[in-house]
């Protein structure tokens, strides 16, 4: 049922889609995705339907392609990484979890997960994935997701104008280098951040003091509304937490107000780096 409706909405309006992709190639940079998915016939249809609205796309049948084209000096740059958790070998969640080692990896990822499995979802998170996608889904649903998560990472470097000559960030022991994206601790060493970690923990710092629900952070962060049962949000903000070594035992930095959300305590001081 999910590859008969892709492969129906992949084959209309062909002409208007190679029409409307001559003319961006001319005009702006084409963003380029990687697929990585064990499935060909589901690799070959969201290959056709993407580059069919406007993208460039390079597929992976497994992790070691995907390392491969990553690092393929012939590869134009990758811009995001769709990933399929289920997969035989090395599956979607030990690949995310690679990636996000030791900050080798800050491409957006948006993970493909079963329907219901909630557990999948959460994990997916947990290991880095910027958002997640459950099967069977809408072509169009992917579509807007992939321009979302595009369209925030593009607007990393500007979240807010009030701070944006702005480059460094302190907030207790921490600072936040927001030109290489990098939290220092108090003896200068780095905490690598996930792409979803960086945006959560700056919309805290340009909001500090100030409490924000989970609609609105899952707004400013992913660009969607929460439904009932989604709790990326609160999956976010125990990953922050545990970056910051906010366990209670020092310094809270982000705090719970019951049945409103969350806030950030401790004030922000900007610094702008000297030209």
């Amino acid at each position: 049922m999910f590859l008969a409706r892709l492969q129906q909405h992949s084959e209309t309006k062909v002409s208007y889609a190679n029409r409307k992709i001559r003319y961006k190639v001319s005009m702006e940079k084409i963003d380029h995705l990687l697929i990585v998915d064990d499935d060909p016939e589901i690799r070959d249809l969201l290959a056709q339907y993407l580059e069919k609205n406007g993208f460039r796309v390079s597929t992976a049948a497994n992790g070691k392609q995907m390392r491969q084209l990553l690092v393929a000096p012939q590869t134009l740059a990758i811009d995001l990484i769709v990933l399929d958790l289920m997969m035989p070998g090395e599956d979607g969640l030990s690949l995310c979890r690679d990636l996000r080692a030791n900050g080798a990896c800050t491409l957006p990822i948006l993970m493909l997960t079963a329907m219901n499995e909630e557990a999948d979802r959460i994990l997916g998170l947990e290991m880095g994935a910027d958002d997640y996608l459950s099967k069977p889904f809408a072509s169009r649903e992917l579509l807007a997701r992939i321009r979302a998560i595009l369209r925030r990472a593009r607007m990393l470097p500007t979240l807010n104008q009030a701070i944006e000559s702005a480059n460094i960030l302190h907030f207790g022991q921490w600072r936040l280098d927001t030109t290489a994206r990098h939290l220092l601790d108090s003896s200068d060493m780095i905490v690598s951040l996930s792409g979803a970690e960086y945006r959560l923990l700056r919309v805290f710092l340009d909001h500090p003091r100030r409490v924000l629900s989970r609609d609105q952070l899952l707004n400013l962060t992913q660009g969607r509304e929460a439904d009932v049962f989604d709790r990326s949000i609160d999956i976010l903000v125990s990953r922050l937490r545990k970056r910051l070594a906010d366990d209670g035992g020092g310094t809270s930095y982000i705090k719970t107000v019951r049945n409103e959300g969350y806030v950030f305590s401790v004030a922000v001081e900007t610094q702008a780096t000297k030209s």
